[in-house]
């Protein structure tokens, strides 16, 4: 799976019609409003906010009074061909006065996405866990050995030496063979 690491933006004209995306990181489903308000205070007016998201457990499109299927599912379609995922696509749509028909809006809303994918920084995402837990100082060395490839988030130092740190899956087998006691574990992607 990939996703994007920053918020894009992409603007065309196709028959007088100014179709604006914006594709965000996103990860929680249920801000969907925030965003859309966003992008309705900054493109105020616009005659259409259609969208499409895909997120680990949820995926979602919205065609907002286009006609049925062709703005929100050809939008999701292509994220899912991209095989992209932790991504919400918003195409505003400012009307030019001429009609594109079913075909015409399919187009339009697949090409104004497409482009602002092409614009985008795509990364892989990293299936790991966030873990966090103490160690006696005359580890650290090992531990920091084991892990040099794993995002260290924070180290803090008091009777013990207390790790939070973003390990990929895999990884967490070898720190229980070294018989590392997890204090706390959470599933997350990057």
């Amino acid at each position: 799976m990939k996703t994007i690491s920053d918020t894009i933006e992409n603007e065309i004209i196709i028959k007088n019609s100014k179709f604006i995306t914006i594709l965000f990181p996103f990860t929680d489903h249920t801000k969907l409003k925030e965003y859309l308000m966003k992008a309705e205070e900054k493109y105020p007016k616009a005659t259409h906010y259609t969208y499409a998201y895909i997120t680990k457990h949820h995926q979602k499109a919205s065609d907002d009074n286009e006609p049925s299927g062709t703005a929100g599912i050809p939008m999701l379609t292509i994220l899912q061909k991209e095989n992209l995922q932790n991504i919400l696509g918003i195409t505003i749509r400012y009307f030019g006065g001429i009609k594109l028909g079913g075909g015409g809006l399919i187009r339009a809303y697949s090409k104004s996405l497409s482009e602002a994918i092409k614009k985008a920084k795509v990364e892989e995402i990293e299936e790991g866990v966030m873990i966090s837990f103490s160690i006696p100082y005359d580890m650290q060395k090992r531990t920091d050995y084991l892990l040099k490839d794993s995002k260290i988030i924070n180290k803090t130092y008091a009777d013990d030496v207390t790790y939070t740190v973003f390990v990929k899956e895999k990884l967490l087998e070898s720190l229980a063979s070294y018989n590392y006691q997890i204090l706390q574990a959470n599933e997350k992607n990057t």
